[in-house]
């Protein structure tokens, strides 16, 4: 990623902080309404799972920079995942889900080129996820 999809994704991030709740049933509703099948593998209070997943995107977000430091988190929540049901094809639709969300959230300020490094940057995230739920885990910390 460069620095300026860097900067495009903080500074976009930021107004939607402070509506976290809202925009993570948001991103609850486009999921689950792209694909329905996904709503078995949250078991636990969908509020509370959105919380996470905004503290999530947030620390995420903030390492983007310092991708040495986000590797090891990606592969872990990645790992993590795989035993929640979760699979390569799922990623697709998070993706889609989130872009959706952000866009929703953002209106205007959503351009293309925003758009872009969101989308740039989720490939990334979900790309190492997937590399974590193959792997061993300790071998691809190493790599």
């Amino acid at each position: 990623m460069t620095p300026h999809q860097i900067h495009l994704i903080r500074s976009s991030f930021e107004p939607l902080k402070p509506l976290a709740n809202s925009v993570a049933q948001a991103f609850y509703a486009q999921l689950f309404a792209r694909d329905p099948a996904l709503r078995a593998l949250f078991r636990g209070d969908l509020a509370e799972q959105g919380e996470r997943l905004m503290q999530m995107m947030g620390a995420a977000i903030q390492l983007l920079d310092h991708p040495a430091s986000l590797r090891p988190v990606l592969l872990k929540l990645g790992q993590r995942h795989a035993g929640y049901g979760v699979v390569h094809a799922h990623y697709a639709s998070v993706g889609a889900a989130l872009l959706d969300t952000l866009a929703a959230g953002l209106g205007d300020a959503f351009t293309a080129e925003v758009r872009k490094a969101w989308a740039t940057m989720y490939a990334v995230v979900a790309q190492t996820m997937q590399e974590g739920a193959a792997a061993d885990l300790p071998q691809a910390l190493a790599a």
